[in-house]
């Protein structure tokens, strides 16, 4: 257990507190894995975690992508409505 609390740690250091989350849930899930699978807890937890970062920047991305689109929607919508306002001079 403490090797894979070391290896965890590691981890987490490597890939910064941005994704640590992700580090930490894939390298309990990884560790858990590992030593069912037969004493490899270390290297079960070493890969839960890159997988884990993987998904946590995945997911980060996608809001970000999500939070431009929101942006952009509503900048298109105020846009209409001052269209919308002002008067046409054609009439």
């Amino acid at each position: 257990m403490k090797k894979l609390l070391i290896a965890t740690a590691a981890c987490c250091a490597l890939f910064g507190q941005a994704h640590a989350e992700g580090c930490l849930k894939g390298a309990v899930v990884g560790g858990v894995v590992g030593h069912v699978a037969g004493e490899h807890a270390v290297i079960g937890g070493a890969a839960g975690c890159a997988v884990g970062v993987h998904h946590a920047k995945k997911k980060e991305e996608e809001k970000e992508k999500k939070e431009k689109e929101q942006e952009q929607r509503a900048r298109e919508q105020q846009q209409q409505q001052q269209s919308q306002q002002q008067p046409s001079s054609n009439q």
